[in-house]
């Protein structure tokens, strides 16, 4: 195991009592790290300071920026340039897409996805495993879209042409499901916002019928992100 990993998390719920990404990721650590919540113009320091960043899920729609998430797109771009390692879930995967590429990049999907998906890998990857069908939780109204040359799709659904990109020849990668959020977290996810009335309610009563066919990727994600040396 590396001994000189720092994971900085960085936290992009707007709601964190209800929606809970640090506690979803951290779980899955088992190396020192470090929570910093966005919405509240609280990040690292300095790129340096952290070896890893998780960007998390938000909340927040991507296309409609505040001005903290405006902060932490420069700071996505200092740590990119400074060659940390960087991996987006969700709004995290379309926030670094955003910052690297620009905002032709991101958009709203035609067709929001919210419940356990089937995912077909395009190819083998080290973050992703093998080319097949994979099932993971998802729950996003916007996507990523036609990434540029020096990025590799990994993945894709029914719905959204880019499920996960990786950035060639670096330790940086984009997923837009969940892989960090099981089973049981998942469903009091959706119960929860069904209950608040949240405009997702109607798929999240609709997802909590359906079965939940988790692959289990995140042990692999988790091991492969952190622990590898270029």
């Amino acid at each position: 195991m590396r001994s000189d990993v720092r994971v900085a998390i960085i936290d992009n719920a707007i709601e964190p009592e209800a929606y809970k990404p640090v506690e979803h990721w951290s779980r899955w650590l088992a190396v020192p790290w470090q929570a910093f919540r966005a919405p509240e113009g609280c990040l690292p320091a300095r790129p340096s300071d952290f070896s890893h960043y998780i960007l998390t899920g938000s909340e927040a729609s991507i296309l409609d920026r505040e001005a903290w998430v405006e902060s932490e797109v420069g700071f996505v771009r200092e740590t990119f340039a400074a060659g940390a390692s960087i991996l987006g879930s969700c709004y995290g995967h379309q926030l670094l897409a955003f910052a690297l590429f620009g905002p032709a990049h991101i958009g709203r999907c035609p067709s929001p996805e919210v419940g356990w998906l089937p995912i077909r890998t395009l190819v083998a990857s080290r973050l992703l495993g093998p080319v097949g069908v994979v099932f993971a939780f998802s729950h996003h109204f916007d996507e990523v879209r036609s990434l540029p040359a020096g990025c590799t799709v990994l993945a894709r659904s029914e719905a959204c042409s880019v499920q996960g990109f990786g950035i060639d020849g670096r330790n940086v990668w984009g997923l837009q499901m969940h892989p960090e959020i099981d089973v049981p977290s998942a469903r009091a996810f959706m119960r929860d916002l069904a209950a608040r009335g949240a405009k997702s309610g109607d798929l999240d009563l609709a997802a909590l019928e359906t079965e939940d066919r988790d692959t289990g990727l995140i042990t692999r994600i988790v091991s492969q992100f952190i622990h590898f040396s270029s």
